[in-house]
């Protein structure tokens, strides 16, 4: 039975047997669609979530083979949806001559949701992109792999003429062009392998790389996690020639090989929420966190807070730390300016891998307070290697402009909840 508090069960959706990743929403003709990126099988879901009692799969789009196919973003009747190689460990490795993996990004035309067609496609050379930033303009922020680069950089995507998305600009953290004869400062390489890093498939990962989505804020200031790098803030108003003007370390002490995964700039003020992502299991690492930066001097950027751990409700049967799996935080939902999405409205939604979905009052910036959490039962069946213990693992989260909460879970299809703001707060 889930464990709640504040937060009611609406709906749910098992996606035919394939595991959701990302997620992303639109808003046509009064009806609401649901666009899943799925983590065990290559292809796209597409659901009508009009009414979230009762979601109903209406397509799914089958993708390239033996390709990573779990980030997406939809906005403006488009959506973008990464192409990537799979990460070691995390697909079939008993299966011989697998054909080869796509790579890049695909852009679709979403006008009508249950044909969705593709409009153009972007490569980038090497083994593809991660989670990017899309709201419906002609500019994509991309986080992407590019040959004779170690790890993801920053890539500013002119999507303008659709058919030939042209790579306009980059970004990368100085010792990432490998090629060009660049190392890791003596600092970073201790920032990069210190701390256990995290070991997938046998092999270990420095990282310090951009991994999710940078994020545009005030004046075109562009909110990049670097991973151990840290939260590294870009003035990007012209896109060909993005440069640094601010940058905030937090590893060490914090955070996993992912010490800062999500940047989001709250909108209307000069705070940014950052968030590691929790990675080994059994909290086999440094700690994780979620924080709030202020960023009224982008040349110097303050952590002035940091969010409370969630706690264990009455009953449950042991510690999160002890129950297997992740223990930690992931994605924070990021509202992006779309307008079938819920803009800030005091509280800040985030998946937790074993502790569900974590919902916090940020009405104080200054003292984050747990307000709700929905904790789902573990997945009755396994459908990837991962976690090493099939315990819940909620991956995503994103909430439309009804309130409603979709979160994804890494064995399972998709659950819908909303949060009871009113017991909360009386």
């Amino acid at each position: 039975m889930p464990y709640s508090q504040n937060v009611d069960f609406v709906g749910s959706h098992d996606l035919d047997g394939r595991p959701a990743f990302k997620l992303a929403i639109q808003e046509i003709n009064d009806r609401f669609y649901l666009f899943t990126g799925s983590l065990w099988h290559s292809g796209w879901s597409v659901l009508d979530v009009t009414d979230p009692t009762d979601p109903q799969l209406i397509r799914w789009l089958e993708g390239p083979p033996n390709t990573w196919t779990i980030q997406i973003q939809v906005a403006g009747h488009r959506m973008l949806t990464a192409l990537e190689h799979v990460a070691p460990g995390w697909g079939d490795t008993t299966v011989e001559d697998l054909p080869q993996a796509s790579e890049g990004l695909i852009l679709w035309d979403v006008s009508t949701p249950t044909e969705p067609s593709r409009i153009g496609q972007w490569q980038s050379g090497s083994s593809g992109t991660h989670r990017n930033y899309f709201d419906g303009s002609d500019m994509a922020y991309i986080a992407t792999a590019r040959p004779g680069f170690d790890g993801h950089i920053l890539g500013c995507l002119d999507l303008s003429v659709p058919m030939r998305p042209e790579l306009v600009g980059s970004w990368w953290w100085p010792g990432q062009h490998t090629q060009a004869g660049e190392k890791l400062s003596v600092h970073d390489i201790r920032a990069a392998s210190s701390g256990r890093p995290f070991e997938s498939g046998g092999q270990l990962h420095y990282s310090m790389s951009l991994h999710g989505a940078a994020y545009p804020g005030r004046d075109g200031l562009l909110y990049c996690p670097w991973s151990r790098a840290g939260l590294v803030i870009l003035d990007a108003s012209n896109p060909a020639d993005p440069q640094m003007v601010g940058h905030l370390p937090v590893s060490p002490p914090l955070g996993s090989s992912i010490a800062v995964h999500s940047a989001v700039p709250i909108e209307g003020t000069s705070l940014v929420v950052i968030n590691s992502e929790a990675l080994r299991e059994n909290r086999a690492e440094p700690v994780n966190f979620i924080g709030v930066v202020d960023v009224s001097e982008p040349a110097n950027p303050i952590l002035v807070s940091l969010f409370p751990s969630p706690l264990e409700p009455a009953g449950y049967p042991t510690t999160f730390a002890s129950r297997g799996g992740r223990f930690g935080p992931h994605n924070q939902h990021q509202p992006q300016g779309h307008p079938a999405l819920m803009p800030f409205d005091g509280y800040i939604y985030t998946s937790y891998f074993n502790a569900g979905l974590q919902i916090f009052d940020l009405r104080d910036h200054m003292t984050p307070q747990v307000a709700g959490y929905y904790i789902p039962d573990d997945p009755a069946a396994r459908f990837g290697p991962l976690p090493e213990t099939l315990v819940t693992q909620v991956e995503d989260v994103i909430v439309d402009r009804r309130g409603f909460v979709y979160f994804s879970e890494k064995n399972s299809g998709i659950t819908i909840v909303r949060f009871d703001r009113a017991s909360h707060e009386a």
